[in-house]
């Protein structure tokens, strides 16, 4: 595996919200590395076990160990999302753990950016945008390190129904055009615990299922896939468009 040189050209002329260290050059100051173990800390012993209460079936560290670079996907549900998936994920694997997000949300002001850089090493995602940046990004992640774990929500925005709905092309290119294996993961009531539209999420039992490695493949098997996957747990799931 060759090395990301980030002292290049294309790089440097990133956005600003682009060019935060932590995430691009993964040269991890010790603000940056206390902020993180901070913010796992709170998330593993204080938010998931007295606030809301996270299971995990499923181990990473075995998956760690196999697969030093994967695309790992999940149904979207809520904000708990990325956040649970953060925590359910060992802390020694969070330097080489990214999230694609939501740039609207996760960087809308410098306190979420703070939070989304710092704490779960988040990917902006514009998704009005054309350019293909955090494109880019994710490409170059999964070329050119060594170990990277990019989670990504392949219906492209949280539902509305609590129904998954069909994959965006996105997860498939990635994974072809990089040939990374992708990780199957099922959020178990994260809908009913944080609605879209809720102010916040009520107190609850959030359950995360770690499933099988797919192959790269064409999104419409992986979609496939994935459903028949999520049936074996909790059938009726699917929207039916």
């Amino acid at each position: 595996m060759k090395e990301w040189s980030y002292e290049n050209d294309q790089w440097t002329k990133l956005p600003i919200y682009l060019r935060h260290l932590p995430l691009i050059t993964r040269h991890f100051d010790a603000f940056s590395t206390i902020i993180r173990a901070i913010w796992s800390n709170f998330l593993k012993y204080i938010f998931f076990r007295f606030y809301l209460f996270l299971k995990v079936r499923g181990d990473f560290h075995e998956i760690y160990k196999k697969y030093p670079r994967l695309l790992i996907i999940s149904n979207h549900s809520s904000h708990l999302d990325a956040i649970s998936i953060a925590a359910a994920i060992p802390f020694r694997y969070w330097l080489n753990l990214y999230i694609a997000a939501a740039k609207d949300y996760f960087f809308a002001n410098f306190w979420m950016s703070f939070f989304s850089k710092h704490c779960i090493g988040a990917i902006p995602v514009d998704r009005k945008s054309k350019n293909g940046e955090a494109v880019k990004i994710c490409l170059t992640l999964l070329e050119n390190l060594e170990r990277a774990w990019l989670v990504m929500f392949p219906e492209g925005t949280r539902t509305k129904d609590g129904k998954i709905h069909p994959f965006k092309r996105g997860i498939s290119m990635f994974s072809q055009k990089t040939n990374t294996p992708i990780l199957f993961l099922y959020i178990e009531n994260g809908y009913e615990l944080w609605p879209r539209g809720a102010p916040f999420a009520r107190p609850g039992i959030l359950t995360i299922h770690v499933g099988p490695v797919q192959e790269p493949a064409d999104v419409n098997a992986i979609y496939a896939n994935y459903q028949k996957w999520v049936n074996t747990i909790k059938p009726d799931q699917f929207s039916k468009e």
